[in-house]
């Protein structure tokens, strides 16, 4: 199949943050709905547009068939860790306001202990996501695929990714590409399943 691999434009918005809810929505859930201020997607929507940070459409490639996006996804080192938290803090305080922005910012830190961010030079994949109508083609790994060679061109000696025990076939295509799993994230968040880390050197 004839993919192509790009930066993400903001005008991707409407067809690639379902995609990026689509990798984690019980986690995007518990830190960002929001009963007032609205849904996860929509503050996903809205710090994709924005662009920056961990959630902005410049962190963000988009494989597209015939000019169709058929995936998106990330990948990042643990060296951008500080400048996303901030950047993440001044996004949610815009979208939510001053007072519920604190909760929100309480719940991210709670997830954050649970699914830990990169550290270091870790070559960190996320936020992967296929159209249903498209998986089983093997868009999945190829994404993964690209991200590896962009932690290789970077030099970053290790590749790490997470996975909800919830998704066995997604932690089966991982481990065919040469991850494994170093550690069991139990959930203490009522909504959010087990995670599993993996990781694979570069």
């Amino acid at each position: 199949m004839e993919l192509e691999f790009r930066p993400a434009r903001q005008l991707d918005a409407e067809t690639a943050v379902p995609l990026i809810y689509s990798s984690g929505p019980a986690a995007f859930d518990d830190v960002f709905a929001d009963d007032k201020r609205g849904s996860a997607l929509d503050f996903l929507l809205d710090a994709f547009r924005e662009g920056a940070g961990e959630f902005g459409c410049q962190n963000h490639t988009v494989v597209t068939h015939h000019g169709q996006i058929v995936g998106v996804g990330a990948c990042y080192s643990g060296e951008t860790s500080f400048s996303y938290m901030l950047t993440a803090i001044r996004q949610i305080w815009s979208f939510y306001g001053l007072m519920r922005a604190q909760r929100v910012i309480r719940r991210g830190l709670k997830l954050e202990q649970q699914i830990k961010p990169p550290q270091g030079s870790m070559n960190y994949i996320g936020h992967l996501g296929v159209p249903v109508e498209w998986q089983g083609r093997g868009i999945g790994r190829r994404l993964v695929e690209y991200f590896l060679d962009v932690g290789r061109q970077a030099n970053r000696p290790i590749a790490v990714l997470d996975v909800s025990v919830e998704n066995p076939r997604a932690q089966a295509l991982y481990e065919q590409i040469g991850f494994q799993a170093v550690a069991e994230c139990i959930s203490t968040l009522p909504n959010v399943p087990d995670h599993r880390r993996l990781e694979m050197i570069l």
